[in-house]
């Protein structure tokens, strides 16, 4: 993986706390309202994580296959980015 290790694990580690302080709002049956605000915060911060990773492929495997010169390389990773973000859109 090319993307910061630390800044993405930083980012996955907030998203697991607030992950485990939801479930800790379920057990204590708190308000609805509450916990679905701390799931859309958690949800932002895996998009953010995977922002970065995404941005980091593209910054070094998919330029490298743009300036290979191989067209089967620059097609396959155009072909992944484009899957990835039509999974991104649901």
């Amino acid at each position: 993986m090319k993307a910061d290790h630390e800044k993405v694990s930083r980012l996955l580690k907030t998203a697991r706390g607030q992950l485990d302080g939801v479930l800790r709002m379920i057990d204590e049956d708190q308000y609805c309202i509450d916990i679905a605000n701390q799931i859309l915060a958690a949800e932002a911060i895996l998009r953010k994580a995977n922002r970065e990773v995404v941005r980091a492929h593209m910054e070094s495997c998919v330029a490298q296959a743009m300036e290979s010169g191989d067209e089967q390389a620059k097609q396959q990773k155009l072909d992944e980015i484009l899957r990835l973000l039509e999974k991104m859109e649901r």
